[in-house]
């Protein structure tokens, strides 16, 4: 019932869109269907001898609009993210609260608080349910691998001249109207991590993003502050509750972008910093670090290599976290597409190391493939004295474009892990197996209609 009041609603709102009267009115109104095939036979974590692979579809259902009028902008997306089978084929009236996908993805205004006559320069105010992606991605982005993809309710003042942008948002999450207090459990409903290590969504952000455009890239200043709401652990029927309380634990992360492109050389670069409290209330002090090349060999093919390194496990005293959170970021598109590190599953916040060689074919308008290798080690050391190497991971990727709406995506990776990877402290995996397989196949489905 909830759904078709929400339907309905969001039919009114376009109809009223559409009939509205202004010579500097612009409507454009989107579609998307993303169907995704997978095998997975160790993805996310090796799985254990005997174990048979899983293979299932997915489905994003999406209707996006966007509205543009004098000294405004409003955005709306709606989506359904469901596995095909999930429901019966009549009616559901089992399906649970996590399963369910539909879902407000972004619902948005745009406010231009500076007149449109004022020129290179421009004062925004936006507000509402919608995407924060900044940089490569990598700690803010809107994880669009993932069916749900990720999306932040909150408000962002933006200052954007034609080489400088300075941004500034916040965001103060509730679990519904209060008549006292604030506390906020942080795991709400719905199978969906808050952030890209599995942890907890956040109580309240806060950021300031400064970048400056450079010829053919940019170099930015990233402050970022979360906080988590505090808790203690009770023992109920000797089973361990958490338990909310007053008062928020307070991280922060700040530092440098740089991405240019020199000729037929482009680089990549990145360091930042976290410290604070983190989720669960213990002292933060930890470190990312990344660099990248790549290298145009000629008109349809390059290559090149980088590395990232993130901080982890404990200070030599041991009361000091050293691992470092990506935040709210896009893992998928970095440390390999079997997502085994800070995303799907944990990995014993050991850090990591990655040494990676990535190549990219443009043969001919439409069909582009990729294939990347990437070598993974803890960042810190393995309990036992064992190999700090994890293994290594093989990805190829090959797209498509049948036309400008409809894509084809094609993926196979395998991983070659260690026992080191699959220990107790790490993954956890017993008798795992030492090779695993994934492997995709997406159709994509984009329509947009523009009105003016």
């Amino acid at each position: 019932m909830m759904n078709k009041h929400f339907l309905g609603g969001a039919v009114a709102i376009l109809i009223c869109m559409l009939s509205y009267q202004n010579g500097q009115a612009q409507f454009t109104l989107g579609a998307q269907l993303r169907t995704r095939t997978e095998l997975r036979d160790g993805q996310g974590s090796p799985l254990p001898l005997g174990n048979q692979p899983a293979i299932f579809t997915s489905q994003r259902s999406r209707l996006s609009a966007g509205f543009t009028g004098y000294r405004f902008k409003l955005g709306l997306t709606v989506q359904d993210v469901r596995v095909w089978g999930q429901d019966v084929s009549t009616i559901n009236r089992t399906t649970t609260q996590d399963n369910n996908g539909f879902m407000l993805h972004e619902a948005w205004a745009e406010v231009m608080l500076l007149d449109t006559v004022v020129k290179n320069k421009s004062l925004n105010l936006k507000v509402g349910r919608q995407e924060l992606v900044y940089d490569d991605g990598r700690l803010l982005g809107n994880l669009n691998w993932l069916q749900q993809a990720r999306r932040h309710d909150a408000a962002i003042l933006k200052y954007e001249s034609k080489s400088w942008m300075l941004h500034v948002g916040g965001a103060f999450n509730q679990n519904k109207e209060m008549a006292a207090g604030t506390i906020y459990t942080a795991t709400p409903p719905g199978a969906y991590t808050a952030n890209t290590n599995g942890g907890s969504q956040y109580k309240s952000l806060e950021f300031l993003y400064l970048g400056k455009k450079l010829p053919k890239g940019n170099v930015s200043f990233l402050f970022l502050a979360d906080q988590f709401n505090k808790y203690h652990i009770d023992s109920v029927n000797n089973v361990a509750v958490k338990t909310w309380d007053q008062g928020t634990y307070n991280r922060a992360t700040t530092g440098l972008f740089f991405t240019n492109q020199f000729n037929k050389l482009s680089v990549t670069a990145s360091a930042y910093y976290q410290f604070g409290s983190n989720a669960s209330g213990q002292t933060l002090s930890a470190e990312l670090l990344s660099a990248s090349f790549q290298y145009a060999l000629c008109n349809s093919f390059s290559a090149g290599a980088g590395v990232d390194y993130t901080t982890g496990g404990l200070s030599s005293s041991g009361k000091t976290s050293k691992a470092f959170d990506p935040l709210y970021g896009a893992p998928h598109a970095f440390w390999g597409l079997m997502d085994y590190f800070y995303a799907a599953n944990g990995f014993g916040n050991k850090g990591l190391q990655d040494y990676y060689i990535k190549t990219k074919l443009k043969a001919g308008p439409r069909f582009l493939l990729t294939g990347d290798v990437h070598e993974f080690f803890s960042a810190s050391a393995i309990p036992g004295g064992a190999t700090r190497r994890f293994g290594t991971e093989a990805d190829l990727v090959g797209t498509f474009a049948l036309t400008k709406i409809i894509s084809f995506e094609a993926g196979y990776s395998h991983f070659w892990n260690t026992a080191s990877l699959t220990a107790a402290s790490v993954k956890n995996v017993t008798n795992a197996q030492s090779n695993s397989n994934w492997a995709y196949l997406t159709i994509l489905i984009k329509p947009e209609l523009l009105l003016k």
